[in-house]
């Protein structure tokens, strides 16, 4: 097998952060469009992730945000992204670098990406990330604010529209 010298795995890595850099960016400046929501998950004792050590002893290896209704000051700059949410009613400020985040998900769009941030040290190892087909949501290992579970629940299909006479609402 040939030697790839010019690390494409790492190249398509970098490109992929920068779309998350580039959707978070546009969120910080403009706000969510329509439905749109984030999952992002990352590792608690990556290197340069600042965490309220409350967190870091409650999610020691991984930990999953959303941002949809109820997050504030969020800042993107060219290597992490800072933002503030409240945890079980205490507001906590995160600070994340690109590096340390494992998974991006939009499930409105759905647009999914994965990112093996372990796998950058080796050199003959398989590419570093691979969109990958919609999933659910993170499992229940991640951490959610305060409002995320009402927020999450399933929706109930639809069970038809319902016929309404008029007659019943005009005066006899």
């Amino acid at each position: 097998m040939a030697t790839d010298h010019i690390r494409y795995d790492v190249l398509a890595r970098d490109a992929l952060r920068g779309v998350l850099r580039r959707v978070l960016s546009d969120a910080a400046e403009h706000g969510l469009p329509g439905e749109h929501h984030f999952y992002i998950t990352f590792l608690s004792h990556g290197d340069g992730v600042k965490l309220s050590p409350r967190l870091l002893a409650q999610y020691p290896e991984e930990m999953t945000i959303i941002l949809q209704h109820q997050f504030w000051d969020l800042v993107v700059t060219e290597d992490r992204f800072e933002v503030g949410l409240s945890f079980g009613g205490i507001p906590e400020r995160l600070n994340v670098p690109f590096a340390a985040v494992t998974r991006f998900l939009d499930p409105s769009a759905p647009f999914d990406l994965r990112f093996d941030v372990s796998e950058a040290l080796s050199e003959d190892a398989p590419p570093a990330t691979a969109p990958a087909s919609p999933l659910p949501a993170p499992a229940a290992r991640a951490v959610e604010p305060e409002t995320a579970e009402t927020e999450q629940e399933p929706t109930k299909p639809s069970e038809g529209a319902e016929v309404v006479r008029l007659d019943r609402f005009r005066k006899k």
